[in-house]
C-alpha cells in the first residue's frame, strides 16, 4: 500500500476531538461528486493530489451546515493509487449521511468526480482496495463494501464506481472480497429488541462483558432480564468509547456492540 499519512499530506489539525469507533460492518465507497479534472490521471500530475486532498479537507471544516470536525471522509484515493489517511482507523466518519450510518460504516472517498475524470484507473481501484484492508487490519472494519448510495439518497459514487462495488469491489485482475469468517461473538440483535425489555442470555453474557471492563452500574445480577441497571452500564461503556449526549443513552448501537465483543451464548 502507497500509505500517505495526515502529516504528509499537511492536515489541518480536528477542529474537537473526533469520536472513537471500535468497529464497523464494513466500508462504504465515495466519490467527491464535483468536477475532477482529467488531467488529475496523469502520472506527471500526482504531485497535485496532496492539494486536492488539503483542499477536501479545507472545505469540510469551512461547511457550517454539516458542522464537519474534520475531513469526513476516513481515507482518500488518488488516481495512481495512494491512500491518504484522512480520519483514520477508529475514528467515526461524517460522511454516510447520519450518525448511524456514519457508526456502522467507515467512508473511504476516490478522487473521481460527477465529470471530468469519472472513470476509476486501475490503480485507483487497488488503492481503494488498500485502504479498505487497512481499515479491516487496523480498524476493525467488517466484510461489508458498499456504495454511499446503499442506506442514503444520492447518487454517490457514481455510476462507474457503484458497478465496480456492485461486482464484489474486485482488484484489478478478478480478486473479490474473502467469504466472510464465522465470529465467535453474539451478533447485534438490533436497537429495538433492547428496548422491548428482552429476557434472554445475551442479556446476561452482554451485563457479564460490561462488568468485565470495568462499567458495571450494577447492585445485583447480571441476569437474563432486561433493566435499568443494563442501560447505566452500557452507557458507561458508551462513554468510555467517547461517544457523548443522545449517543450514551445505554441502548446499544451495532458499533459499540461489537466493540464490546459479547461471547456467542
Amino acid at each position: 500500500m502507497q500509505f500517505v499519512t495526515r502529516a504528509q499530506w499537511g492536515a489541518r489539525p480536528s477542529r474537537y476531538p473526533l469520536t472513537y469507533i471500535g468497529s464497523t460492518r464494513g466500508v462504504k465507497i465515495h466519490y467527491e461528486g464535483t468536477a475532477v479534472p482529467v488531467s488529475l490521471a496523469r502520472p506527471e500530475n500526482h504531485g497535485q493530489c496532496a492539494a486536492r486532498v488539503r483542499a477536501i479537507q479545507a472545505s469540510h471544516l469551512a461547511n457550517t451546515k454539516e458542522n464537519y470536525s474534520d475531513i469526513a471522509y476516513n481515507a482518500i484515493v488518488c488516481p495512481h493509487g495512494h491512500v491518504f489517511e484522512g480520519r483514520g482507523a477508529h475514528k467515526k466518519t461524517g460522511a454516510n449521511g447520519n450518525s448511524s450510518l456514519n457508526s456502522a460504516h467507515y467512508a473511504v472517498c476516490a478522487m473521481l468526480g460527477d465529470s471530468g475524470l469519472t472513470t476509476p484507473t486501475d490503480a485507483q481501484l487497488a488503492g481503494l482496495r488498500d485502504a479498505v484492508e487497512w481499515l479491516r487490519k487496523s480498524g476493525g472494519a467488517g466484510d461489508e463494501i458498499k456504495g454511499h448510495r446503499d442506506g442514503f439518497a444520492t447518487a454517490c459514487p457514481g455510476p462507474a464506481l457503484y458497478a465496480w462495488v456492485r461486482k464484489g469491489a474486485p482488484r484489478p485482475g478478478g480478486t473479490t472480497q474473502p467469504k466472510p469468517k464465522p465470529s465467535a461473538y453474539e451478533p447485534f440483535p438490533g436497537a429495538d429488541w433492547f428496548k422491548r425489555n428482552p429476557r434472554s442470555p445475551i442479556v446476561t453474557a452482554m451485563g457479564r462483558r460490561l462488568v468485565a471492563v470495568g462499567c458495571s452500574a450494577y447492585r445485583e445480577g447480571p441476569g437474563p432480564q432486561w433493566t435499568e441497571a443494563d442501560r447505566q452500564s452500557y452507557a458507561r461503556w458508551q462513554r468510555d468509547l467517547g461517544y457523548r449526549g443522545d449517543d450514551a443513552d445505554g441502548w446499544p448501537g451495532r458499533a459499540s456492540w461489537d466493540a464490546l465483543k459479547v461471547p456467542k451464548v
